[in-house]
């Protein structure tokens, strides 16, 4: 309905963003040592994404490189942002539907927002779901998207 078919298993980046990643992992290799950093990651992340990642995509991040190096590594840190620029059409159809459904532009959908926007596209739903689903992500009452500026690459 509003996400789209299966996309391919594995994209590729274009010759010019793999320069600019490769650009952006010696400028932020502080010191020259031929890897990054917890601190030189999060920097990446910020000057390709325009988001500071939280402490458990840092950790996560840190806790799957190889732990016989100091850090993250050219080829490593190149399938990470791989990744994430792969997942990033999701997040942004994930928004685009959040913008739709946030009527009143607030940023934020209370949960009679959540339940209108769930009788318009799947009328079906028990009710019962549609609270639970709302509830999943944390238990105020108010749904938030997380705001993150992706500047164009």
């Amino acid at each position: 309905m509003f996400l789209s078919g299966a996309r391919p298993r594995m994209w590729e980046a274009s010759p010019s963003e793999h320069k600019k990643w490769v650009e952006v992992f010696k400028a932020c290799d502080e010191d020259n040592k031929g890897y990054l950093s917890r601190e030189d990651f999060k920097v990446a992340v910020v000057t390709l994404f325009g988001y500071k990642p939280s402490k458990i995509e840092v950790d996560s991040v840190m806790s799957s490189i190889n732990p016989d190096t100091s850090g993250i590594l050219l080829d490593e840190f190149l399938n990470i942002i791989r990744k994430k620029k792969e997942a990033q059409p999701f997040r942004n159809e994930i928004r685009h539907i959040f913008t739709a459904f946030d009527m009143h532009y607030r940023g934020f959908l209370t949960l009679e927002d959540f339940q209108k926007a769930f009788r318009q596209v799947a009328p079906r739903l028990p009710e019962r779901t549609v609270l639970e689903v709302f509830r999943a992500p944390e238990t105020s009452t108010k749904l938030q998207a997380q705001s993150c500026f992706i500047p164009a690459v």
